[in-house]
């Protein structure tokens, strides 16, 4: 690749002119290009997630869609990969953290603390406000990303992303 480009036959045949986009890379793996440089996207790392919250995500290369659920960090994903393409699971898993979006029924005064329940680190946390709606806040330090808030908000106004702001579903 060059620039960014993939000026391979194959990318070629298939349209794809471009690197593939990172979504939310699985726990404990390496910098995204060194993870599209080593991964073989075989599938047994999407094959062994026990939550099956792994998806083939732009390119072919597996991506976290926390739709589908939350990644619990049971190392199963990086027990069955065979590519040189994960850190150690004793260093921490990923830098990724929930942000509360606009959509949030909290901010248009309607009752909910789903996201509040199903977060098990207690990063979520709703400050009473008289006469209002308690809002939500994501205590960043807490927040471990492991995406239980974004299954169960009921209008999708939870996304997780890097932890300096930069959000991605």
């Amino acid at each position: 690749m060059t620039d960014g480009v993939n000026l391979s036959r194959r990318g070629l045949f298939r349209g794809r002119l471009s690197a593939p986009k990172a979504g939310i890379q699985l726990p404990w793996s390496v910098s995204w290009d060194e993870f599209v440089a080593g991964c073989t996207r075989c599938g047994d790392c999407l094959a062994a997630c026990p939550e099956q919250t792994l998806i083939k995500g732009d390119g072919g290369f597996p991506t976290v869609d926390f739709h589908r659920g939350e990644c619990t960090f049971c190392t199963e994903c990086v027990s069955a990969c065979q590519a040189p393409v994960f850190r150690p699971t004793t260093q921490t898993p990923w830098e990724y953290v929930a942000h509360i979006e606009a959509g949030c029924l909290a901010t248009a005064q309607v009752f909910c603390q789903r996201c509040q329940d199903s977060c098990e680190q207690q990063a979520i946390r709703f400050s009473p406000l008289l006469g209002r709606v308690p809002t939500p806040s994501i205590h960043a330090e807490s927040c471990n990303g492991c995406g239980a808030c974004v299954a169960d908000c009921p209008v999708g106004s939870i996304s997780i992303g890097l932890s300096r702001g930069e959000a991605s579903r």
